[in-house]
């Protein structure tokens, strides 16, 4: 990943906090041209439209991201607490603000996302909540699957269908296949 070097210096007038910043305001940044190029398709057409075009486009984002990070962080065939360790380094999992991620005792690997961002902006617009289990799903898929064939990931629970405990709007599950 060959940074150019007039970017290379100003990354390098910048302290560690301004750069995080830097790079987390960049994620939201990507992550609002989603989210209008989702709504400019709803809008047109229909939310299943919408979520069907956005489906197709993180599938191949899942499985270029794990590919990439695979390179990035020297991992080759990730069991399932590696893959979560790369799943928390992909800008889906980096655009969350509130989420939580553990190891269970039977080795397989857990992901929540509470108070979901693009849920609330939608409802705070008046909008339904996004049903993004189709497009979600087909990303972690495409995601695990490209870590390591050998890995399952289960969909405990992810829009229309939400979880039963507060704040949580999906859950998954990375295991051993």
């Amino acid at each position: 990943m060959g940074i150019p070097a007039a970017d290379q210096e100003m990354f390098a007038t910048m302290d560690r906090q301004q750069l995080l910043d830097y790079i987390f305001m960049q994620v939201k940044n990507i992550w609002r041209v989603d989210g209008m190029y989702f709504l400019g398709i709803e809008k047109r057409h229909d939310i299943q439209e919408a979520t069907d075009v956005d489906a197709e486009c993180w599938r191949y984002m899942g499985k270029v991201e794990a590919k990439e990070l695979k390179a990035f962080l020297g991992l080759d065939e990730p069991g399932p607490a590696e893959a979560l360790l790369l799943l928390r380094h992909s800008s889906w999992a980096v655009s969350h603000e509130q989420k939580a991620f553990h190891l269970r005792d039977d080795g397989s690997a857990v992901f929540e996302v509470f108070n979901c961002r693009t849920q609330l902006i939608r409802l705070g617009k008046g909008l339904d909540a996004h049903p993004c289990r189709q497009v979600r799903e087909g990303y972690l898929q495409a995601f695990v699957s490209a870590c390591n064939p050998k890995l399952r990931l289960e969909t405990v629970c992810c829009p229309p269908d939400r979880c039963q405990e507060g704040d949580l709007w999906c859950r998954w599950i990375i295991s051993q296949g």
